[in-house]
């Protein structure tokens, strides 16, 4: 029972279990919106997850459906042009 014991979550973890980037999430504890780390020891912080569950309960509901998933790109995240690749059609 002691191997699945959790109280803390790493940032890493936390970004997985928000689904928040980093920034946000800091930008959130800054704004008072987002629970803060707790020392755990030395330079070692983590976000209790109790802390975070309740967070996550009291956050509103949300009047609309996340949108669909379309699969377009967004503009210019797609590969960086070399003029290695203008040589290759020539």
């Amino acid at each position: 029972m002691m191997d699945k014991l959790k109280l803390y979550l790493d940032m890493p973890e936390l970004i997985i279990a928000t689904t928040l980037a980093e920034t946000t999430i800091q930008k959130m504890i800054r704004d008072n919106e987002f629970p803060a780390p707790r020392q755990i020891a030395g330079r070692r912080v983590g976000w209790l997850v109790d802390e975070v569950k309740e967070w996550a309960r009291t956050r509103p509901k949300s009047e609309l459906p996340p949108p669909p998933n379309t699969g377009a790109k967004k503009p210019g995240r797609g590969r960086p042009q070399s003029p290695r690749d203008d040589q290759k059609g020539a």
